[in-house]
């Protein structure tokens, strides 16, 4: 790419969220707001190639959004029907107390968007698109669906909001509660497309896993008294953590039981388990705190053998009655093989295999190969590695996946041989 397609396309992974989120102020029209965005960064391409990068793009973007935005409407005839929706740049600081309740921009459009008049996949899904940016195969993965399954999903939501007339207004601060688990589900499954990106040549991509962290951290002042949303930050600081230590100086992958534990961020561990210990106190603990509870064991642990992976089975059992989802099962699966043997996981994992959710998740396939290897099951682990291979799209997970396939193909011709 050129240096201005370049700059274009940092500026639409960064501050995608952040002009959507004005321009959507401005029109109170979520379709139209996007057009506008989209018109926004084409325009860029001309006008940075002739003037130059802007010391700030996302500023630029954002006011020739706006304009594009404003220019529709007059032209369309429907300014003034649209002018109670409207919120001029320069009256922002005239806004509502209520309205003020969320203290960003992003923050405010994703309490919108999770309208309860929408189905919550719907909400979570659409969010994820409009507002985070995330595309739509990997909002897909996200949720165990195909991607045209996902896509028609997300038009049926617009479609609803168009016919039902759903107006795209801030929620009062009575009003935040109800959507409040919508919104977790949002910045939670945001966190997650960055910290393994679904496909790509990164294994993490920092600018998802950041803008997931301050969103989560201007959630809690805006909420203080919610232990989810503590639950949820503590969960992102404690995974996010070990950022440093998850690939090598070659952007290859290292599993938890090989990283250098002196790379992990310890201020963030320390963080993350005090709003953990206050989750748990309040006597109301959901989902994100038992996990932050699980990632907790995984920090303070001096290395994966002396993790107490019992505790961490018993606390899957708890997620599990919070949450049943075939993907927590299947981490319990992984924990079970640390604390009762390969065997024992594999029974649990091969059960799952049968739940057709997982039909396309190459996480199953490729913990299912890396207990057939440890049980010394060499040409079936080969296979189920070529499955997981077969399903993994992000570069750097694929590259250790045939790492290991090579290495059970090896072993497996070594036992054939005699050797």
């Amino acid at each position: 790419m050129t240096d201005v397609e370049e700059a274009v396309a940092d500026a639409h992974r960064r501050e995608w969220a952040f002009v959507l989120a004005a321009t959507a102020r401005v029109t109170g029209d979520f379709d139209l707001a996007e057009e506008c965005v989209q018109d926004a960064y084409i325009a860029a391409l001309d006008a940075w190639a002739r003037d130059g990068v802007p010391r700030k793009p996302g500023a630029w973007l954002t006011q020739t959004a706006k304009r594009k935005a404003l220019d529709l409407l007059r032209r369309d005839k429907v300014f003034r029907a649209k002018m109670p929706l409207l919120v001029e740049p320069d009256a922002e600081m005239n806004l509502t107390d209520e309205t003020d309740e969320i203290p960003d921009d992003r923050l405010r459009l994703i309490f919108t968007c999770c309208h309860p008049a929408l189905a919550r996949e719907a909400q979570v899904a659409l969010t994820l698109r409009l507002v985070c940016g995330v595309a739509t195969p990997d909002i897909s993965r996200a949720f165990l669906v195909s991607e045209p399954t996902m896509a028609a999903r997300l038009t049926r939501a617009k479609k609803k909001i168009a016919a039902a007339r759903i107006p795209y207004r801030v929620p009062g601060a009575a009003d935040l509660p109800e959507r409040l688990d919508a919104v977790l589900s949002v910045i939670h499954l945001l966190y997650t497309t960055g910290h393994t990106a679904p496909s790509g040549g990164d294994l993490v991509r920092a600018d998802l896993v950041d803008r997931a962290v301050a969103l989560t951290r201007m959630l809690l002042a805006l909420m203080p008294d919610e232990p989810e949303v503590r639950g949820l930050l503590a969960l992102l600081l404690l995974t996010d953590a070990r950022r440093a230590a998850r690939t090598d100086a070659e952007g290859r992958l290292v599993l938890l039981e090989d990283q250098d534990r002196s790379l992990w961020d310890r201020a963030a561990i320390a963080e993350g388990r005090d709003l953990a210990v206050a989750a748990f106190r309040t006597g109301r603990v959901g989902r994100y705190a038992v996990q932050a509870a699980i990632a907790s064991l995984h920090a303070v642990a001096p290395s994966t053998a002396a993790t107490d992976w019992r505790q961490v089975v018993a606390l899957y059992d708890v997620l599990l009655g919070i949450w049943p989802s075939p993907v927590v099962a299947l981490n319990r699966a992984v924990a079970v093989a640390m604390a009762d043997g390969p065997e024992k996981a594999l029974e649990e994992v091969d059960l799952l295999a049968t739940d057709d959710r997982l039909a396309g998740y190459h996480y199953l396939p490729a913990v299912r190969a890396d207990l057939l290897r440890r049980l010394s099951r060499f040409g079936q682990a080969a296979d189920a590695y070529r499955a997981a291979i077969a399903l993994a799209d992000n570069d750097a997970e694929r590259e250790f996946l045939e790492i290991r396939l090579a290495e059970v193909v090896d072993s497996a011709e070594g036992c054939s041989s005699g050797e």
